[in-house]
């Protein structure tokens, strides 16, 4: 019974328990701030991939693509297409010429069995578009037709130049898109593959 009653060493543990509970508290607001700053980063990582990614889908869609309609047949169109590249400030690739050109007229179903339709732009990308930053390493825009589907006129005329539908109204002209193309696109940061954005195009010709 002596020594049931002696409280010597409570304080000691007490004191020790508080300091384990301070810590433990210290220790949960430092990974608090640690991921909050990791969160803010891979954030401000995937904007930046983001509005490259966008600005590739402008270049690519309202530069290349018609580059591409003026002359798709041509036996030097990856040739041309990477010289014209250097109009706008950037790089442009050509990975596959021929399954490209087989992309832009025939349906997904007709396409060459080597020609790839997955949703991954980066795997077997039809262009890749190289965009050069004020500092830092550059952005690489990964462009893929995944999907094509004939539009409402025919291929009759040159080039992709085709014939519409029947008009019954004179005062109504329907909007001729031979082709309905579905693009995934892919921006990423050269050398920082966790700085990465995708969006998909819808792109009637």
């Amino acid at each position: 019974m002596k020594y049931i009653n002696n409280n010597d060493g409570v304080a000691l543990v007490t004191a020790l328990m508080l300091t384990l509970i301070s810590l433990g508290i210290v220790m949960s607001l430092l990974l608090m701030i640690t991921r909050g700053t990791s969160v803010s980063g891979m954030n401000k990582r995937y904007k930046t991939s983001l509005e490259a990614a966008y600005g590739g889908t402008e270049i690519l869609t309202k530069d290349v693509m018609p580059m591409i309609f003026r002359n798709y047949s041509s036996a030097t169109l990856a040739a041309d297409l990477t010289d014209s590249s250097k109009g706008f400030g950037s790089m442009l690739q050509v990975a596959d010429q021929k399954c490209l050109q087989a992309k832009l007229t025939n349906s997904t179903a007709n396409w060459p069995v080597d020609c790839s339709s997955t949703s991954n732009p980066k795997q077997s990308p039809d262009l890749s578009l190289t965009l050069s930053p004020v500092s830092g390493n550059p952005f690489i825009v990964y462009s893929k037709i995944v999907d094509t589907q004939k539009g409402n006129s025919d291929r009759s005329g040159l080039q992709l130049e085709g014939a519409g539908v029947a008009e019954s109204n004179t005062y109504i002209t329907p909007q001729h898109f031979p082709y309905i193309y579905r693009l995934e696109i892919q921006g990423e940061r050269q050398n920082l593959a966790s700085g990465q954005a995708n969006i998909e195009v819808l792109y009637a010709y």
